[in-house]
C-alpha cells in the first residue's frame, strides 16, 4: 500500500508537469485552430511527455526492453490517451461549447482533474502491469 501511495504521488508530480505542457500548447494552439482541435493536439502533446516520465520515473521499476517499452506506449494511448483525449474533447465540448464557459484554460484544467483518477488505475493495472 505504501509504495502505491509513493506511485499515486509521482504521478501527480507527473501529471502536474504535463498539464503544464497541455495548458501551454492549448493557450498557443488556440490562435491557429478551433478549440477542440488544438484541445486535442495539446492533449496528444502531453500523453507523449508523460508517457515518458511515468516509464523513467513513476513505473521505473517495470522490466521490459524496447518491445516491453513499445508495447506500454501502445497500452498507454489505447488507455490513458483515449481517456485524456476522449474526455477532454467531451468536457471541453460541454464547458466551452454547450456552457459557454469563455476561459478555455480554467475548462481544460477541470477536465483533466476529472480523467486523472482514471488515468492512475489505467497506468498501474493496464499499462505498466507486470
Amino acid at each position: 500500500m505504501k509504495r502505491l501511495a509513493l506511485r499515486w504521488l509521482k504521478f501527480n508530480l507527473v501529471g502536474g508537469l504535463g498539464i503544464v505542457v497541455q495548458l501551454g500548447c492549448l493557450a498557443l494552439l488556440r490562435f491557429w485552430m478551433h478549440y477542440l482541435a488544438a484541445t486535442a493536439l495539446a492533449v496528444e502533446i502531453a500523453v507523449l511527455h508523460n508517457f515518458a516520465w511515468h516509464e523513467r520515473f513513476t513505473w521505473k521499476d517495470r522490466p521490459g526492453g524496447g518491445r516491453e517499452r513499445l508495447m506500454r506506449l501502445v497500452r498507454f494511448h489505447l488507455g490513458n490517451g483515449a481517456v485524456s483525449i476522449l474526455g477532454n474533447i467531451g468536457l471541453m465540448w460541454l464547458l466551452v461549447g454547450r456552457l459557454h464557459m469563455r476561459h478555455l484554460v480554467v475548462a481544460n484544467g477541470i477536465a483533466i482533474a476529472v480523467c486523472s483518477l482514471l488515468n492512475f488505475a489505467l497506468g498501474e493495472w493496464f499499462v505498466f502491469r507486470y
